[in-house]
């Protein structure tokens, strides 16, 4: 009868011991919160649109979030080296990336590189997107797209086009048309549009695709001819200006601006930086500061940014592959 009792007393006493224990514990786990100072980091020098865009976007999530977001510009590589310095830093929302479309295209011209753009990252939000443009030289025939077309299919002719170098979103966005179109085009690669533009001033050069806040002016003055756009319908930025998608169905290209965090940063975390940057992406200041570039924000949740990433880098990749393009560095 007495060990009867003392073993009821030792089970009585764990009980209460336990309930003391778990009454000790928080009613739920804290959810990761966003830290204080957060880098957002440009994978290239200072003065670019990737740079304008998050030093514009720092000072208002700074204001929206209550925190101090600090940019840093980590050139080199093409951008690989800020980009894969933010895929191995800490995934706890501190570190962010800013980077436009040449991460989808270095991609696909640069197989080897420390990181991968669809694995290495958790998407945050496409700040911004817009069409880029075909150009031709007012030394050219070619007042149509249909009419370019045409030419480049007659190989009596001898057209060439141009780009800011191998690999570039440029080389990339013709290489993609002729493979539509059934076309054949020389490529004249140049350090940089500014020398791929004179060079079509001056006759030498026929056609090319960029974008248009780097040739806004040249269309404006009548130095070259804008014949095509390559969003699927037309751009308010260009009315009178086609897409080539109505020659070409389907053909589509974009220059966009995306943030990324490391991979494994806390959904909660990425949820609230979306919104963040959507909200102030929608302020008249920073629409100005987008049609500059000739794009618009784009309200897409983490998910939509991830399938569009995805989407655009499997692209680029097939079209490097079947064109038979890699960086010579």
């Amino acid at each position: 009868m007495r060990r009867s009792i003392q073993t009821l007393c030792v089970w009585l006493i764990s009980g209460v011991m336990g309930c003391v224990g778990l009454l000790a514990q928080p009613a739920f786990a804290q959810e990761p919160t966003l830290p204080k100072v957060i880098k957002l980091i440009v994978p290239f020098a200072p003065g670019g649109s990737n740079d304008v865009y998050a030093r514009a976007l720092a000072q208002k999530l700074s204001t929206k979030l209550g925190v101090t977001m600090v940019v840093e510009n980590k050139p080199g590589a093409g951008g690989s080296i800020g980009s894969d310095m933010v895929a191995k830093s800490e995934p706890d929302g501190s570190t962010l990336l800013l980077i436009s479309t040449s991460i989808a295209t270095n991609a696909a011209v640069r197989p080897n590189l420390p990181f991968d753009p669809v694995t290495s990252f958790k998407p945050v939000a496409l700040v911004a997107k817009g069409a880029m443009v075909l150009i031709v030289g007012n030394k050219t025939p070619y007042m149509t797209l249909q009419q370019l077309l045409d030419a480049t299919k007659d190989k009596n002719n001898k057209v060439n086009y141009s780009s800011a170098g191998i690999g570039s979103i440029g080389q990339l966005s013709v290489e993609y048309l002729k493979a539509i179109s059934g076309t054949q085009a020389l490529h004249v690669p140049y350090q940089g549009i500014a020398a791929s533009l004179v060079n079509m001033i001056g006759g030498n050069i026929d056609y090319m695709i960029t974008t248009l806040a780097s040739v806004g002016g040249q269309i404006k003055s009548g130095q070259v001819r804008a014949i095509a756009v390559t969003s699927l319908e037309k751009s308010k930025f260009l009315p009178d200006v086609p897409p080539a998608a109505q020659l070409m169905p389907g053909y589509e290209v974009d220059v966009w601006w995306v943030v990324f965090a490391p991979a494994k940063t806390p959904t909660v975390i990425v949820n609230r930086l979306n919104q963040a940057i959507r909200d102030v992406s929608q302020d008249a200041d920073m629409q100005e500061l987008f049609a500059k570039e000739g794009a618009e924000p784009m309200p897409y949740s983490p998910e939509q940014t991830a399938a569009y990433v995805k989407t655009e880098v499997e692209k680029w990749r097939k079209v490097a592959r079947d064109a038979n393009i890699q960086a010579n560095n």
